[in-house]
């Protein structure tokens, strides 16, 4: 981390001098990042006089003195909060008092690493994520005691950098590790619950929402022994709230040393770096597609007509299903078994389809069964659906479906970042996207799938599991109930 913000403040035109307790590693990182430099001039991203400048701007220091007449300190040690502040503590005695520090620590609360300080007013959290250069979002963080002014000046000089940076308060992850709490937590009690296998819940968020890696790719790549202490330092932060509770999965894994690929096994083997993924089921070979009935309850019913039409099905239109009908419902939150009990349906011919996202606008379906289902029944619609050579995911029934779950906790979850004015949804949503990768940012997801039905699949999720953790956001609650833009601003 800290030589990558060497490298993009060196590019800026800044003298940068690098300190490290061990003065072998500022070496390697000077003589690596020349290296970089050379291979960005090799690459016509770098002309010879700017790189030459670059390499000209970075020094290494002996020791914390030749730091004394740095107008600004950038920290990027372990993240612990007894050796942040040490550091501080002595940074604060050597360097002008006009000078500023910040910390670039991902969890750690910039308030406590400022307090005991006699200026903490001039201490800021600068959050940049790796590998910095590529990684353009930056996340300034103001103590409660930092001068506006600091926050200030390092937002501009962010941008200097060619970096975007968001504001955000003084909160346990921030804007982006507290964001990206619902992706890896919710899909990680999915697993749990024995719902779906690890690949599949990969596959499924892939391709129906659109996600650049799966939750369980992602960790793997992360490696466990960075995702999961994040986990519970912002569970415990926040005093164990419900929301951000984590799983006994990473801990028994983090504690077996299956950390991902940097162990060469995780959530998936890697042979030579490469992950060893299952094959996906086949479709099922069935001679004779039973007629189709639509519970009239079905979310985007007309659409699901449309789709059974597409696909040749015979559809029934009947009050209730034949003896012999696959029967469809497509819930928002619920669960398959309950819907079937409810609705009066035959729990063995009743299927589940996820219609949360338009058909359209996915890459795969998914399917759901209950207990009961037959497996008959549930072939005939794997058959069906997979028609026209889209791929098809069948799930265990559960209270929703993991698009729905995985969905809904995340707006839900960033609902609640606005609801505690952490960030305004303008640098939320730009966090999100630059420092997550996500397709949408979280706020433009629950825009674009209907806040009133995040809502249903949050209220109906409550019902089925009785948890406080899909208990929704009251800054969720009252723009769906008046209809309003998640993106849009508060007066």
């Amino acid at each position: 981390m800290g030589r990558g913000i060497a490298q993009i403040a060196a590019q800026a035109g800044s003298v940068v001098r690098l300190y490290d307790t061990q003065p072998a590693a500022v070496q390697k990182a000077i003589q690596e990042l020349g290296g970089q430099w050379d291979r960005l001039l090799e690459k016509g991203r770098m002309d010879a006089a700017a790189v030459a400048a670059a390499k000209a701007r970075l020094r290494p220091a002996l020791n914390l003195q030749d730091l004394a007449d740095c107008g600004l300190v950038v920290e990027a040690i372990i993240e612990r909060l007894d050796i942040k502040r040490a550091l501080f503590a002595e940074l604060e005695r050597i360097v002008a008092p006009d000078a500023v520090l910040a910390t670039n620590t991902s969890s750690l609360s910039v308030t406590a690493i400022a307090a005991g300080l006699d200026r903490p007013q001039r201490v800021a959290g600068y959050h940049f994520f790796n590998p910095v250069p590529l990684m353009k979002v930056v996340e300034v963080i103001a103590g409660l005691k930092t001068d506006p002014a600091v926050c200030e000046g390092l937002t501009v000089y962010a941008r200097q950098m060619g970096h975007t940076p968001v504001q955000a308060q003084d909160t346990p992850g921030f804007i982006v590790n507290h964001a990206g709490r619902g992706y890896n937590t919710e899909a990680l009690r999915i697993a749990g619950e024995g719902i779906a296998d690890f690949a599949t819940i990969d596959r499924i968020l892939r391709d129906q929402v659109g996600f650049k890696l799966g939750p369980f790719e992602l960790m793997d790549l992360t490696g466990l022994d960075v995702s999961h202490p994040v986990m519970e330092s912002v569970y415990r932060q926040y005093f164990d709230e419900p929301r951000y509770r984590p799983n006994v999965i990473t801990a028994q894994r983090l504690a077996g040393n299956v950390l991902g690929r940097k162990t060469g096994q995780g959530f998936y083997r890697y042979l030579e770096g490469k992950a060893q993924v299952p094959a996906e089921p086949p479709v099922p070979q069935v001679d004779e597609l039973p007629p189709v009935w639509v519970s009239t309850r079905a979310a985007r019913r007309p659409e699901l007509y449309q789709l059974l039409k597409d696909l040749g099905a015979k559809v029934e239109t009947g009050q209730s299903p034949s003896i012999h009908a696959l029967t469809l419902v497509a819930p928002l939150g619920f669960d398959v078994t309950t819907v079937a009990v409810v609705e009066r349906l035959d729990p063995a011919r009743t299927v589940g389809i996820d219609m949360l996202i338009e058909d359209a606008a996915t890459k795969r379906r998914v399917l759901a069964t209950n207990p009961a289902t037959r497996a008959d029944m549930r072939d005939a619609a794997h058959a069906l659906f997979a028609r026209d050579g889209k791929p098809v995911s069948v799930i265990r029934d559960s209270g929703g479906f993991v698009t729905q779950r995985v969905v809904a906790t995340i707006v839900n979850i960033a609902a609640d970042i606005c609801q505690q004015r952490i960030c305004t949804p303008k640098d939320l949503e730009t966090a999100v996207t630059l420092g997550l990768g996500y397709p949408l940012g979280p706020l433009a997801m629950g825009d674009r799938w209907g806040p009133t039905n995040i809502l249903e699949v949050l209220f109906n999720l409550q019902t089925v599991y009785g948890d406080p953790r899909y208990r929704p956001s009251p800054w969720l609650r009252r723009r769906g109930a008046i209809g309003l833009s998640l993106l849009q601003e508060e007066t």
